[in-house]
């Protein structure tokens, strides 16, 4: 088989984005039992560079694998899995060894879903390296990356576009997929399209729990087929709510599936508890500011002990001076990040 480059190189950076509606449960291979709704994160990257040599003798996948300029075998393993199942769409990977190296701008175990940006950093390069490598101009270049970025990790899916995205099919949306997300920002009110999210790093570190063993659980949670429901129900009425510009149903919905993701870990077959203390008192603290006045704060919980907090940028002013004031004692060494709604993946010159 003939290539177009016997050498390539690529590098993409990609964000990880915070959930509305929740992904929580599988069905098939890493296919959702229910749509989520995200938007992406302007600041929370992953930045990965891959470049492929030509090996005169095949040899299957061949990679070296290094996260902030260490060597880390253990996800090299997990990447080689990945690639494997990438050989049919990509029959050049058994002819290429690759050099990957990535690094983030937030630490690991911070609570920023780096698989979502891990994985869509990864897609995306493969797909450039396809086309540098075999001459093809992928014509849905992004739907792809979104369909290989899913096979990496689900959330990640969500994670190739800008702005707010879907992934999940639905009734709701015509064009909506379990394959690959797509983006709704044409459908988004302008009071949505400006919003801030504060992460607050309650607790660093590696979940007692991983979000893995957390899908697998829910199989054979007596709630799954009610939350299931409830996750059609919640996408449905939240792109109603985008799109009308309800801040008070907006807030609503959001907490509520925070809440519920939280509640589903707690009661499952074998119960797990990952918030913490400090979690609940950062969610009381929320409510009372928002009683006492009358702001549009809300917060969002993912599979972990940290907080998201939710604002319209208009407020921002306020509502960095309420968590300067009153939250950072909460926050592991009174560590926060900040991010806007961010404009998706970039790809980075040579």
């Amino acid at each position: 088989m003939n290539y177009v480059s016997k050498t390539a190189g690529v590098t993409w950076k990609s964000p990880s984005n915070i959930a509305l509606v929740k992904y929580w449960g599988k069905k098939g291979h890493q296919l959702p039992a229910n749509p989520s709704i995200s938007f992406t994160l302007d600041q929370a990257l992953t930045e990965t560079s891959i470049q492929a040599e030509f090996k005169e003798q095949q040899s299957g996948i061949d990679i070296s694998f290094s996260f902030e300029n260490a060597k880390n075998e253990a996800f090299e393993l997990k990447l080689k899995s990945y690639l494997q199942k990438g050989v049919q769409q990509f029959p050049w990977l058994n002819h290429y060894h690759l050099d990957i190296h990535s690094s983030n701008t937030f630490p690991h175990s911070s609570g920023i879903a780096s698989s979502a940006s891990a994985y869509s950093a990864l897609a995306l390069c493969l797909c450039s390296l396809h086309e540098e490598i075999s001459g093809e101009k992928l014509v849905d270049f992004y739907q792809l990356a979104s369909f290989w970025a899913r096979m990496g990790s689900g959330s990640a899916c969500r994670s190739v576009y800008g702005g707010y995205n879907l992934w999940g099919k639905t009734p709701a949306l015509s064009n909506s997929s379990d394959e690959y997300a797509v983006n709704v920002d044409h459908l988004i009110h302008p009071d949505f399209q400006a919003f801030n999210d504060t992460i607050l790093i309650i607790e660093k570190g590696q979940k007692a729990v991983s979000s893995t063993r957390g899908h697998a659980l829910l199989e054979q949670h007596p709630f799954a087929e009610i939350r299931y429901r409830t996750g059609f129900d919640n996408t449905e009425r939240l792109l109603k709510i985008l799109e009308a510009g309800e801040i008070k149903d907006f807030i609503q919905v959001v907490e509520s599936e925070a809440l519920m993701l939280h509640a589903l870990m707690m009661s499952s077959p074998t119960p797990f508890i990952l918030m913490k203390p400090n979690t609940l008192a950062v969610l009381e603290k929320v409510w009372d500011y928002r009683r006492q006045t009358g702001s549009n704060l809300l917060f969002t919980l993912d599979a972990g002990a940290n907080v998201h907090l939710l604002n319209p940028v208009v407020e921002n002013a306020h509502v960095q001076e309420f968590v300067k004031n009153e939250l950072l004692g909460y926050c592991q060494n009174e560590l926060y990040f900040c991010n806007a709604i961010g404009n998706g993946p970039v790809k980075q010159e040579k």
